[in-house]
């Protein structure tokens, strides 16, 4: 995989749940006191931000039309995680999300409502010079369907098989993707 080219022209999105916080199993993370960044993310943040021109997050967050935690509760999470990854030297540029049930709905990985969101908040967005970095097979439908250059599949649920057409490349997690940029 050619990283080479990755100049602040670029875009990175990411999934949040088992990118960049612990993934917690057959469950949702309720609250910050839940929320735990895995090893490496605030350094690799950094790095990011050094590189790439805009990062979105793009999550999935059925918990809360669940009614399983609110909406104030992933606005406080959200908040949190912006500070401290930019009292580490990183940025998100936006976080989106999409808290709908049905599968179908436009804004639901792997469907693309949320990318065309930031391409129409930020139009200077251009998918072919896109990754996204995601651990579900939704999350690499959600490139492809896209149009990013990069799929990056992190390995963070062992039992998944990575051999989809739809992995560009895997790694195990967050900041070696960063390292090797």
């Amino acid at each position: 995989m050619n990283f080479n080219l990755i100049n602040k022209d670029w875009t990175l999105f990411l999934d949040r749940d088992g990118v960049i916080n612990v993934e917690k199993r057959n469950d949702y993370i309720h609250t910050w006191d839940e929320f735990k960044f895995y090893d490496g993310v605030k350094e690799a943040m950094k790095i990011f931000s050094e590189k790439f021109g805009r990062i979105f997050i793009v999550t999935n967050q059925r918990g809360i039309a669940k009614g399983i935690h609110t909406l104030e509760d992933l606005e406080t999470m959200h908040k949190n995680m912006l500070e401290e990854i930019a009292n580490a030297g990183g940025k998100i540029d936006k976080i989106y999300f999409s808290i709908d049930m049905e599968d179908d709905s436009p804004n639901r990985k792997p469907n693309t409502g949320m990318g065309l969101q930031a391409k129409n908040e930020f139009p200077e967005t251009d998918f072919s010079k896109s990754m996204m970095i995601g651990n579900t097979m939704s999350d690499m439908e959600f490139g492809r369907n896209l149009g990013v250059a990069i799929n990056v599949f992190l390995h963070t649920r062992k039992e998944l098989n990575t051999t989809s057409g739809l992995i560009d490349v895997v790694f195990d997690d967050l900041i070696s993707v960063a390292r090797a940029l």
